[in-house]
């Protein structure tokens, strides 16, 4: 659909719809999302080596370290070749930014600027049916029946790092780790800022900001 190869880093806090906007991109621009969540659940699943020392790191509460998911995500960049990719989860330093720009040139930063207080909002009122995965929010996609699943009719939990304290804690992490990485992208001029409180507003925006960059040249 577009020719032109495009390199974009998506940002933005958990909770914030990145993964809703990274699928919409996907489908809309059939670029590759390149996401380093997924790259290492994948690991875990399959039970390579990369996945036995994430799952050790993840366990103990710690984030993977630099040098492991760098090389990871590197090699993922380098298998994907000449194609247009949305990355998500790296870099998350400056650091990795530097490693990232000596090989590929990123063409775009998209920052999902969504307030904490409406994150954690969002957050509190999701409810889970554990052994299925199936996800409610209150207000927006209840349960037939209150506190019980469609399908089982077993109750519903929530999952204790989407308790409002938790969430809170979790984002101040974020923004003390991604701060330095947009500062790098800033300094740069590639960093694009979708403001807003709900996906459904930020969608249009981020959709025509893409359509003309990559339509440009």
């Amino acid at each position: 659909m577009y020719t032109k190869i495009f390199r974009a880093v998506i940002i933005g806090a958990p909770g914030s719809g990145k993964g809703t906007i990274s699928d919409r991109i996907v489908k809309t621009f059939g670029f590759l999302h390149i996401s380093s969540g997924d790259i290492l659940r994948q690991n875990i699943i399959k039970n390579t080596d990369l996945g036995k020392k994430a799952q050790q790191y993840i366990a103990s509460g710690q984030l993977v370290p630099d040098d492991i998911m760098t090389k990871t995500m590197i090699a993922r960049i380098t298998e994907v070749g000449n194609k247009s990719y949305i990355l998500d989860g790296f870099p998350r330093n400056s650091a990795q930014a530097d490693i990232l720009a000596a090989r590929e040139q990123i063409d775009a930063v998209i920052n999902l600027d969504i307030p904490h207080d409406v994150i954690i909002e969002r957050v509190k009122h999701r409810w889970i049916h554990a052994p299925s995965g199936r996800v409610y929010n209150i207000g927006f996609n209840d349960p037939k029946v209150a506190g019980k699943d469609d399908i089982t009719g077993e109750p519903l939990t929530q999952r204790e790092d989407d308790k409002p304290e938790v969430v809170s804690k979790r984002l101040q992490l974020y923004d003390e780790l991604m701060g330095p990485v947009l500062a790098w992208y800033a300094e740069r001029g590639l960093v694009t800022s979708f403001k807003g409180r709900e996906t459904k507003e930020i969608w249009p925006r981020v959709e025509r900001f893409l359509k003309d960059k990559v339509n440009m040249g």
